[in-house]
């Protein structure tokens, strides 16, 4: 049975935004603070809109690709930044809170908003003083693509016995600094890592968060074999940061043993990787974790595979699957079908992902794509 909707009732009185979806993220309940934030009624949204209507695209994606699956896990998130979108298209920045209503399984969820408008515009005006502070627009953009490119190798080194191919483009123009990334190091006699990697934002700052993760899994990957213990080092000394930004990544260990190699690996809010057997089947491998530098207790898993001659593995960052054309996204199913369409060859397959998904966008890409695909030499 519901609470009464009149003064008494705690729901109504929160001085902070509050709303009940049911499984389907349809809103049920929402308060009268709520309301005032998005300047709607009860009768216009009850019912009839989703949650992830009222934010902004950016954060609709967010809600839809991280946050949700990640409350499937965690069963509870807190404290992560949004933009609410009012019924005349103002956006209000709030801290969004969210639980599952109940253990049962119904998948109903408990969202709690609270304002930001004083925090943001502090931070603002000390990121306005920086900027004054610093070199001209001109110069920071200079900066940020210096910092882009020592980040992005130009190829892979050479793995005897392994074959490996990389891709990488900005997006738009390729001019605007993202925070995609790969990397690929040894770690000993036989083994070595493979790290893709997508820091949220854009310039200077994300740019400069996404030196300090690939150097932060360089300087652990020795001591922590296990991709999922690397990843909670990483998550560790990014949340000891002051810092916005979070990261989607992905570790994988590769080491040699006899006419095969043991693949480990984890991911942390990445897309899972895509595994071509010899016979041609492509399936995923991976299970979900949450980013890195985004919740106060992050999960990570690590899956382990023998890749043997015939099979390989295909790293992306979400700038593949989530590239926007006349027909919405690329989408997982069509990126499946391509990789089992293209040749064998771990060249063709990089290039050919990377060649179709701009295709798909006429050229012009929404986000960054990063690439990468590895496979055991005959």
């Amino acid at each position: 049975m519901e609470p009464a909707h009149g003064t008494a009732d705690p729901f109504e009185r929160a001085p902070c935004g509050y709303v009940v979806t049911d499984g389907e993220g349809v809103i049920v309940r929402a308060n009268a603070e709520f309301l005032r934030m998005v300047e709607v009624t009860a009768a216009e949204i009850v019912s009839v809109r989703t949650l992830a209507s009222f934010v902004s695209v950016a954060g609709r994606i967010l809600l839809e690709t991280h946050l949700f699956p990640m409350l499937e896990h965690s069963r509870v998130i807190r404290e992560i930044d949004l933009d609410l979108v009012t019924a005349g298209g103002r956006r209000v920045p709030v801290l969004f809170n969210a639980g599952l209503a109940s253990p049962g399984g119904d998948r109903s969820v408990l969202a709690v908003f609270v304002e930001a408008r004083d925090r943001h515009r502090y931070e603002e005006d000390l990121r306005h003083a920086k900027r004054t502070a610093d070199h001209a627009r001109e110069e920071a953009a200079a900066l940020a693509e210096t910092l882009q490119q020592t980040l992005i190798p130009p190829a892979p080194p050479h793995i005897p016995g392994l074959d490996i191919a990389a891709a990488y483009r900005p997006a738009g123009a390729g001019r605007e600094v993202g925070g995609d990334f790969y990397d690929v190091f040894q770690v000993s006699a036989s083994a070595w890592i493979v790290a893709l990697g997508d820091v949220s934002g854009k310039g200077v700052s994300a740019a400069t968060v996404t030196s300090l993760v690939r150097y932060t899994v360089r300087s652990f990957a020795i001591d922590h074999p296990d991709p999922a213990d690397l990843l909670g080092r990483v998550d560790a000394v990014l949340s000891a940061n002051d810092t916005r930004h979070y990261c989607t990544l992905v570790v994988a260990r590769l080491e040699r043993h006899g006419d095969g190699w043991e693949l480990a690996l984890s991911l942390a809010g990445q897309p899972a990787a895509l595994l071509r057997s010899s016979g041609g089947e492509v399936s995923e491998l991976g299970v979900f974790g949450t980013p890195v530098g985004l919740v106060e207790h992050p999960r990570f898993t690590t899956v382990r595979h023998r890749l043997r001659a015939g099979s390989s593995v295909t790293l992306f960052t979400d700038g593949v699957t989530e590239g926007r054309g006349a027909d919405g996204m690329y989408g997982d199913e069509r990126l499946h079908d391509l990789v089992r369409d293209l040749p064998a060859d771990v060249q063709a397959v990089t290039d050919g992902i990377a060649r179709a998904v701009l295709e798909f966008q006429n050229g012009d890409a929404s986000d960054d794509i990063a690439i990468v695909t590895f496979a055991p030499q005959p």
